[in-house]
């Protein structure tokens, strides 16, 4: 795809200096920028390289001033990350605006979907699926019976969509993905063996819902495993049967989260983030990266640390870890006079 700074302008109503005509079909960091790429300065640490970029045009704010000569065509804007921003989402929506069905792929005679829909090869749906306007499915997704998505969502290569879920509008759901396998529910008998405790309930994604690649989200074995509106999932994230995550809560990659905990509005989790099932956490807390949660929290906590201490508690605590050799040695050093003064006596 190729674009003018006439129509890049157009589309963030910016003012243009330079050659209008001039055209690009890539984008580009300002340092690494080539003919034919479009780049953006939003931070004056970079400003050196706009006199040295190749890129054929350049986004800034209108307050830039160039005191050399340039190369690049320049669209001047109030903002210049965010505009770039917007240019972004608006080349991923006019990149993903695939509409058709491609073959060999499976539509069941009791699926039905909207206005603008694709469906990539080797794609599956299942009995009585139905599918809102807008919709792209990559290839090789498999939905099963009785889904129901939303308008506007986009399920990229790979995904897996098992039976009975609810996808509301403008989800995306990452390549590789798992939503609605059994939860791990068994229960051992005398002789230590396990049977199998069937799960019935389903998953409902709410609006607004990013789940990233390889990430999995277990059905419910009653209920609903639901993830609120605005939830954002980083990449290999496991969420459990029965969990809940409340509106606009963030998840860093490779956290696990353990059946029926209930996780409240605005959290901040980091990766690899371990979380015990049956706890309730509150809203807005704050959850450093590798730490362990084995107790309920209140809202508004920031924590850290295996088992999660208070991160305040924590930095201190961790000044004495780390001198804890140093300590050991100078208590053996007392030891060892306090021994010597005795042996004296």
């Amino acid at each position: 795809m190729k674009f003018t700074a006439t129509q890049i302008a157009g589309i963030l109503e910016g003012e243009i200096e330079g050659n209008p005509q001039i055209a690009v079909h890539k984008l580009s960091k300002i340092e690494e920028g080539e003919k034919g790429s479009l780049t953006f300065l939003a931070n004056p640490k970079y400003t050196a390289y706009i006199y040295s970029t190749k890129a054929s045009i350049t986004i800034v704010n209108k307050d830039f001033v160039p005191e050399q000569t340039l190369s690049t065509t320049l669209i001047k804007v109030e903002d210049a990350y965010k505009s770039f921003s917007k240019l972004l989402a608006y080349y991923n929506q006019v990149k993903n605006n695939k509409i058709g069905i491609e073959n060999p792929s499976y539509i069941s005679g009791s699926a039905s979907y909207g206005e603008g829909f694709y469906l990539g090869a080797f794609s599956y749906l299942g009995e009585n699926v139905k599918i809102g306007d807008n919709v792209k499915i990559y290839p090789n997704v498999f939905i099963g019976d009785n889904v129901r998505i939303g308008n506007d969502v986009i399920v990229f290569a790979g995904a897996k969509i098992y039976s009975e879920t609810v996808i509301g509008n403008n989800c995306v759901i990452h390549g590789g993905a798992i939503i609605g396998a059994d939860g791990f529910g068994f229960t051992p008998n005398a002789n230590g063996e396990y049977s199998k405790v069937p799960q019935t309930g389903n998953v409902i994604l709410e609006d607004n819902v990013d789940v990233g690649a390889g990430t999995t989200i277990d059905r419910a074995t009653l209920g609903s495993t639901i993830l609120r509106k605005g939830v954002k999932l980083d990449n290999q994230i496991q969420i459990a049967h029965n969990v809940e995550i409340g509106e606009h809560t963030a998840i860093a990659a490779q956290t696990g989260i353990a059946g029926s905990t209930k996780i409240g509005k605005n959290c901040l989790i980091g990766g690899q983030v371990g979380i015990v099932g049956h706890i309730t956490i509150g809203d807005r807390v704050r959850i450093q990266a590798q730490s362990g949660i084995g107790r309920n929290i209140k809202s508004d906590e920031v924590l850290q640390g295996s088992p999660a201490l208070n991160y305040g508690d924590f930095n201190k605590s961790y000044v004495h870890f780390k001198n804890l050799p140093k300590l050991v040695n100078q208590i053996s050093t007392i030891q060892k006079k306090v021994e010597g003064e005795q042996n004296e006596q």
